[in-house]
């Protein structure tokens, strides 16, 4: 009867610890989606760009 009611408490923490870190990822999700939407304001709504704010092109032709 002891090892049935460790394992159930077991598995009580492991799902308590799996919702902890799915409300974790919803946070951060979110967080990421407002800061998204903040930079979209800011910008003007100029649409996504780079990551970086260099041209995409190459710097110089390729030869044939």
């Amino acid at each position: 009867m002891y090892e049935y009611e460790l394992q159930q408490a077991r598995s009580a923490e492991l799902r308590r610890r799996a919702a902890d870190e799915r409300l974790a990822r919803t946070a951060v999700r979110g967080a990421r989606a407002a800061r998204r939407a903040a930079a979209e304001r800011a910008n003007g709504g100029a649409g996504s760009e780079s990551h970086s704010h260099r041209p995409r092109r190459l710097r110089f032709p390729r030869t044939a």
